[in-house]
């Protein structure tokens, strides 16, 4: 791609990726209101952990994942935010003492620095649970198989076979040498599978023939490790006033990541590689993914 036709493309990405962002910013403060209730508390770390921060990556890719099918803009900004419900459930436990210990995320004071651990915990207990209670209901979707779908994936992308079984890696990892192979297992589990139900959300949510369902499946495991790698490189030479949290965390826990392991110049490589092989099975599409393409290369050279 020409460098003026790459920079009007990641314009129109900018531009896109902050309308959905207000979306699902709206969609969230709509299924997650204020309480009056003495539990209130509980419900007021939820929306902060929510509320005014975050790329929404995840939801950006469930919504345009839902629009190559057609599929109803309310339907799929129900699933987005189901989908960013799960993704602060992580991010908060992860912050807490027992994992990361961090203070600092999306620039602010992490939910059980603003609160306390205990709130934190029932926080991701509370997201976790209403994101499958957000695709459980008639609202998502007409048809309850679809909906069964949804929470069947979600389930199997969050848990033991995905993000917390990827999560449990990852602290093994701070004792334990891993090599590039479980290295890049770990990653497919801790963050590709979530990256990789946001994709396929939209081919559950459209009814997608099996061709075009594996396309999408496809582009999200490159697209996940790509991520992953361009994270990594975030970490070692991130400025953590842009990245809103601390950096250089992994090396000083002693981790294995895919810059230790292959290095700074071959990681982008790598990354610009996956990249583009995620970009080409979007083919199919005939240029009604084009959105998602350009994903491809803003994750790999964000500075967030």
């Amino acid at each position: 791609m020409a460098p003026d036709s790459q920079a009007n493309s990641q314009a129109a990405l900018a531009t896109a990726m902050g309308e959905a962002a207000e979306l699902v910013e709206q969609e969230i403060d709509h299924l997650l209101p204020m309480s009056e209730l003495t539990e209130a508390k509980l419900f007021e770390a939820m929306r902060y952990a929510c509320l005014g921060g975050g790329k929404r990556l995840r939801p950006f890719l469930v919504l345009n994942s839902a629009g190559l099918f057609g599929v109803a803009r309310d339907c799929a900004a129900r699933v987005a935010a189901a989908v960013e419900f799960v993704h602060c459930y992580s991010l908060v436990h992860d912050d807490l003492p027992a994992m990361d210990d961090s203070d600092l995320r999306r620039g602010r004071p992490t939910v059980h620095k603003r609160f306390d651990e205990a709130t934190a915990v029932l926080v991701g207990d509370g997201l976790l649970t209403l994101a499958f209670e957000v695709l459980a209901d008639p609202a998502t979707h007409e048809d309850p198989k679809i909906r069964c779908a949804l929470v069947a994936a979600l389930a199997k992308a969050a848990g033991m076979h995905g993000m917390v079984g990827g999560q449990m890696l990852d602290l093994i990892a701070e004792t334990t040498e891993f090599d590039m192979g479980s290295t890049t297992r770990l990653q497919r589990l801790k963050t590709g599978e979530m990256i990789a139900f946001s994709c396929c959300a939209g081919a559950i949510l459209g009814r997608a023939s099996q061709p075009q369902a594996q396309a999408l499946h496809n582009y999200a495991h490159d697209l996940g490790l790509a991520f992953q790698i361009a994270d990594d490189l975030l970490d070692i030479d991130g400025d953590p006033a842009v990245t809103g949290k601390p950096v250089k965390r992994d090396a000083a826990a002693g981790k294995a990541t895919f810059v230790s392991i292959l290095g700074v110049e071959r990681a982008r490589d790598q990354a610009r590689l996956l990249a583009d092989q995620a970009a080409r099975h979007l083919d199919i599409f005939d240029g009604r993914a084009d959105m998602l393409k350009a994903v491809a290369t803003y994750v790999v050279e964000r500075r967030q």
